[in-house]
């Protein structure tokens, strides 16, 4: 069973002998590996049952550093990484050979960003590769917002988890590429499209795809509890029943056991919500019920990527 602590010095040592730990981010907790070994990289798709066709994010500690990966930064890039760097954003950039085709499933880009986690970046700026780190656990599951939830989905097949308490924002990073200097919203994330706009102007927004994805995160069925959940339409409530749950933003549904039904925010804080939404669908996922009803959010802020992780979430 892995061990869960607080030294990077653990971590790094499993690290660089080619093994995978957990590690902490400011968004979810990821299954990190050398990004340049191949072998680190399969054991990352073993651990996880992840399709090799699903490309990994890259993370380094500094801009600096990006040029050892990537070949170009077009100015809209460099623009959205010196705003929010270390942050929750994921760009896509035209690869250098270093980088395996393994990590981008054969394509000519690379998905790479700096995360905002003090312990993380102490551990990346102490390595001497980048790491590539999808959400650590099992594919198409609820991503994991603390070291626990990695250990009881991973902990017999990893040795070390890197603690660093609870995920501060809750949600994925959000994912932009660019062609002919256009710059498109792969994945949204926890960066709000109205922030991304006010420093790059209008984007399109492009997350869904079947198959071949062109950026991690895409496919059309993701981020789900093993019961079913269902996204209700915007004001419509659940049947009643006893073994009914819900996840509703604000206020509970009558007709329902309160135990049985997670409050994202009372206070109405898409943020706040954004860090609860996937613990309270893990902790849903292990009542005794039959299915999971889902509110939608205002889609504003957060908002958007909280509901596009729910109809990910919903699809059967």
């Amino acid at each position: 069973m892995a061990q869960i602590g607080t030294d990077k010095e653990i971590a790094k040592a499993f690290l660089e002998v080619g093994n995978v730990v957990g590690i902490p981010t400011e968004t979810v907790y990821g299954l990190a590996g050398n990004a340049l070994n191949p072998d680190a990289i399969l054991t990352i798709f073993r651990v996880k049952n992840r399709p090799s066709f699903d490309p990994l994010i890259v993370h380094t500690d500094s801009l600096a550093r990006l040029d050892q990966f990537v070949t170009d930064i077009p100015d809209l890039a460099q623009q959205l990484a010196e705003t929010f760097w270390p942050g929750p954003l994921t760009l896509l950039l035209p690869k250098r050979d270093l980088i395996p085709d393994l990590v981008t499933a054969g394509l000519s880009t690379v998905a790479v960003r700096i995360p905002n986690h003090p312990l993380t970046l102490d551990l990346l700026r102490s390595l001497n590769f980048p790491l590539a780190a999808p959400s650590a656990n099992p594919f198409g599951y609820i991503s994991p917002t603390t070291a626990q939830h990695v250990a009881d989905q991973l902990g017999d097949q990893i040795p070390y988890i890197l603690d660093g308490g609870p995920a501060g924002i809750g949600i994925e990073s959000t994912i932009i590429g660019f062609e002919n200097n256009i710059a498109t919203v792969f994945r949204l994330g926890g960066i709000a499209l109205e922030k991304i706009e006010q420093v790059i102007g209008p984007v399109s927004v492009r997350t869904h795809s079947t198959s071949n994805p062109k950026a991690p995160g895409m496919l059309s069925s993701h981020y789900a509890p093993r019961k079913p959940l269902i996204l209700l339409p915007a004001g419509a409530s659940p049947q009643p029943g006893e073994r009914v749950g819900a996840l509703v933003f604000r206020e509970p549904f009558g007709g329902l056991r309160p135990e049985n039904q997670r409050i994202l925010s009372p206070t109405g804080d898409l943020n706040e919500a954004a860090k609860n939404l996937f613990a309270y669908l893990r902790a849903l996922d292990t009542l005794p019920i039959d299915v999971i009803y889902a509110e939608p959010l205002s889609n504003e802020g957060l908002g958007w990527a909280m509901n596009d992780r729910l109809r990910r979430a919903s699809v059967q």
